[in-house]
């Protein structure tokens, strides 16, 4: 870990460009959680100029004289800013606060066109957020694929091509799966009366298991559940409850799993603009890795249903645990990705990743974006798609103009598998200790093994220090071949 023996010019611009940071996430947290929407327009602004401060910090030519003079100091924080100072010298700053500035603009048509469910109202935000991302991905000629200056703003070093081929495996092994499945008799999902408030009680008793804190932490409502971090003490997490399923609460797992991460950076990283997760792939593995393999196993729930009945005594009094894990591991396609279940999440995403390859390449128009989703729905999953909202308009990222981030969240379920994998082998207790409700020790070895590090690793170190290899998708197959061919006698 960093001792304080950078320059202390050097480590005063560090602490400016956090701080400009810092400042962004409040703006885009309150934008999603508490201002009042007429205040869009003057935010987009704000965040606007507090992007283009921050660019213009970042390729400031002496900050590289200043890199360059301490680079012995401490390598590794040296080289991951260096890299951020020669990406951003490729961008115009006008070109980042128009970008910020359509993102915030784009999100508030987003909520207009849920309202009215319908994609027209959103198309023209839709369309400036193509076009600008463009316009990003012309500053890197060099790239194979106009995609990948995108993505590598969210997976850094990864290329089109990489995910591209490991989304073919993960097809190949996910779609046999499903149609396995499909031939089996349908499993119930919960149904009956689950009252929001019940839910958020007994979702804050399992976070504070996990980790959460008051003192550092809050728990807040969105539209789409998100995780923000402005500093190393500070935890912002979001869900969405809904008083006829569980699905709040395991959006609440899966944010506490982002915040747990950005909590378990190591302090020293605070103010160097390293104390965030390293990618967001990486970033996914925690989420994933609690929502699914800890908070849909039996184990887990072992611990966790007796108070479960005692919340939901109308619905879940007289249910037993093997009835209660088949009703939160319902395989079944169905049209909202984050309601998606473990088996056919990952084709959500591949989905996404290829519409967005049409986009920017300009194979596909942004009026057309309906029809083509419809379309692969259809293809991947085999349902229609009854209207825009339950399509389309789902997801806030195009809205914010964060294209290059899909691919991430399968990168974060093959990972998250790996991960697991691994913390057996290093927990042999850990089973026993997940039947009792005691999550400390698989906290504290996700701390050392992934969160500690912040940015100071790139992700394929991160990778191969904390699994032994490069991503692959064999662990997360073996492990939804297993668990699924048990639940459905496969």
């Amino acid at each position: 870990m960093p001792s304080p023996s950078l320059g202390l010019e050097l480590l005063e611009r560090l602490g400016e460009l956090a701080d400009l940071g810092h400042a962004g996430q409040l703006m885009a947290w309150d934008q999603q959680v508490m201002m009042p929407a007429e205040g869009a327009a003057a935010r987009g602004e704000a965040l606007a100029t507090i992007s283009r401060l921050h660019h213009d910090r970042l390729v400031d030519p002496q900050l590289g004289a200043l890199l360059q003079r301490d680079a012995e100091a401490e390598p590794l924080i040296v080289r991951a800013v260096r890299r951020d100072h020669e990406v951003a010298r490729r961008v115009p700053g006008e070109l980042t606060a128009e970008m910020s500035r359509a993102g915030s603009d784009g999100y508030g048509a987003w909520l207009r066109a849920r309202e009215s469910n319908d994609f027209a109202v959103f198309e023209p935000a839709l369309r400036r957020n193509i076009d600008l991302a463009r316009q990003y991905a012309a500053c890197f000629p060099e790239a194979a694929h106009p995609y990948d200056p995108l993505l590598d703003r969210f997976e850094p070093g990864t290329t089109t091509e990489q995910v591209s081929a490991l989304f073919e495996r993960l097809r190949a092994g996910l779609v046999p799966l499903l149609s396995q499945i499909a031939m089996q008799p349908v499993h119930q999902s919960l149904q009956g009366d689950l009252p929001v408030a019940a839910q958020r009680e007994i979702g804050l008793e399992i976070a504070h298991a996990m980790g959460f804190d008051a003192s550092g932490w809050r728990l807040d409502d969105a539209v789409h559940p998100f995780a923000s971090s402005p500093a190393i003490g500070d935890v912002r997490v979001t869900s969405r409850f809904d008083d006829e399923s569980l699905t709040g609460l395991f959006a609440l797992m899966h944010e506490i799993g982002h915040g747990l991460y950005e909590r378990g950076v190591d302090p020293q990283l605070g103010r160097t603009t390293l104390g965030s997760g390293v990618s967001l792939g990486v970033h996914e593995s925690q989420s994933r890795l609690w929502e699914n393999l800890v908070g849909r196993s039996p184990e887990f729930w072992t611990h966790w249903l007796p108070r479960m009945r005692e919340r939901f005594p109308l619905t879940l009094r007289d249910i037993e645990l093997d009835a209660f894990i088949r009703a939160i591991n319902v395989v079944r396609p169905t049209l909202i990705r984050v309601e998606a279940d473990e088996v056919t999440y990952s084709l959500h995403v591949i989905l996404r990743f290829e519409l967005e390859l049409a986009l920017i390449d300009g194979s596909l128009d942004p009026g057309d974006l309906p029809a083509a989703w419809a379309a692969k729905m259809k293809q991947f999953l085999g349902i229609e798609v009854p209207d825009d909202l339950r399509g389309v308009l789902q997801d806030i990222h195009w809205s914010e103009g964060i294209i290059g981030y899909f691919p991430t969240y399968a990168i974060g379920n093959v990972l998250a598998a790996q991960l697991w994998r691994v913390a057996q082998a290093d927990l042999p207790d850990l089973d026993a200790e997940l039947t009792r409700g005691e999550l400390g020790s698989l906290r504290a070895w996700l701390r050392e093994k992934v969160h500690r590090h912040g940015r100071l690793l790139t992700p394929p170190e991160l990778i191969e220090q904390a699994v032994g290899g490069p991503l692959d998708p064999e662990p997360m197959l073996e492990h939804l071949r297993a668990k699924y061919g048990a639940l459905y006698a496969l």
